[in-house]
């Protein structure tokens, strides 16, 4: 088990990667009373591209289709719906996806062990037919048509599409109503048998946890050992260069929003968590509010609160992101 210990934080990680790929992850914390846990895999929005293990074919899946699995995660054979099992628990169940990972999970004071039943049995296995299927298509429609209605969304996914000329960071992490339209068990079943193998996934556990017994109660609720060939990505050529400077979208605010992007290569050769604090100092010398750029914006009525500064990366993109409010966003 390999240990990555912060003496000034006086934490520890414990990490076990077993037989079958999976790789487990304990942050023990005596004396806490909360528990938090979470099971993720590494599929997102911008794996729309891969090779099947089972047949070694070629496919592209439509749009949205590993936020439609994470909804449809939750459905059972049996009927029920594991979100509504764990509330039931007492416990606080959440999900979402991003551009590159799905994650599922849940934090406790209590039940702590039937819902770690709960969510290894329906993280493992999936239920999908015609009818729950076609039933979602609606669900999800609402919340796609719920974010077009959202103007701070809306500029962000602007500002991905005028930096990312091929990449499918450009592409709504939902879908589409067209794209979605597309989606049934198949394209489903085929995506989860893909990357939801347990060598590409991570069981992260924070709470007061003895590591060695904890790590046996997780091996104990898998049910799938089988390890799968490694999964075959393909994504598109990216050039540097953005696509276009600049676009201006008219929607109901009380004052113009604004996000402003810097396209960076996705170089992750270099420390990337040092770079990725290096950013974040240069960006609150730049604009935080002690800033004298900040200072003279906010005199002039230029800005009305200190921009969000955000540095996003991943294996396939990176960009820095300066957003917020101004009567004058140009």
């Amino acid at each position: 088990m390999q240990i990555i210990e912060n003496t000034i934080l006086k934490e520890k990680v414990y990490i076990e990667k077993l037989e079958n790929g999976l790789t487990i992850m304990v942050i023990p914390k005596k004396g806490a009373l909360k528990k938090y846990v979470m099971f993720a895999t590494n599929f997102g929005s911008i794996d729309n591209h891969f090779v099947l293990p089972s047949s070694n074919e070629e496919i592209t899946i439509p749009d949205g289709v590993a936020h439609f699995l994470e909804h449809k995660m939750f459905e059972q054979k049996n009927g029920t719906n594991s979100l509504d099992t764990l509330t039931e628990l007492g416990v606080n169940p959440n999900a979402y996806t991003t551009t590159d990972h799905t994650a599922y999970l849940y934090e406790c004071t209590d039940n702590f062990y039937p819902a770690l039943d709960e969510l290894m049995d329906y993280v493992q296995n999936p239920y999908f037919t015609d009818e729950n299927v076609e039933k979602e298509k609606g669900i999800i429609g609402q919340e796609i048509n719920m974010y077009e209605d959202d103007p701070g969304w809306q500029v962000y996914m602007n500002t991905m599409k005028l930096m990312y000329k091929n990449n499918p960071i450009n592409i709504d992490i939902a879908g589409s109503i067209e794209s979605i339209s597309k989606i049934d068990k198949d394209v489903l079943y085929n995506a989860y048998n893909t990357f939801y193998q347990l060598s590409n996934m991570v069981f992260v556990a924070c709470g007061d946890f003895e590591v060695e017994q904890f790590v046996e109660e997780v091996k104990k609720r898998i049910t799938k050992n089988e390890k799968i060939n490694e999964i075959k990505r393909i994504y598109p050529d990216e050039p540097l260069e953005i696509v276009s400077q600049n676009k201006e979208i008219v929607m109901e605010v009380n004052n113009p929003i604004f996000c402003i992007g810097f396209k960076d290569s996705a170089n992750l050769n270099c420390n990337i968590i040092k770079k990725q604090i290096a950013i974040d100092i240069l960006l609150y010398m730049l604009l935080g509010k002690s800033s004298q750029a900040y200072q003279k914006l906010y005199k002039n009525g230029d800005i009305i609160s200190q921009p969000d500064l955000d540095y996003e990366f991943s294996k396939q993109y990176a960009h820095v992101l300066i957003s917020g409010t101004s009567r004058n966003p140009r």
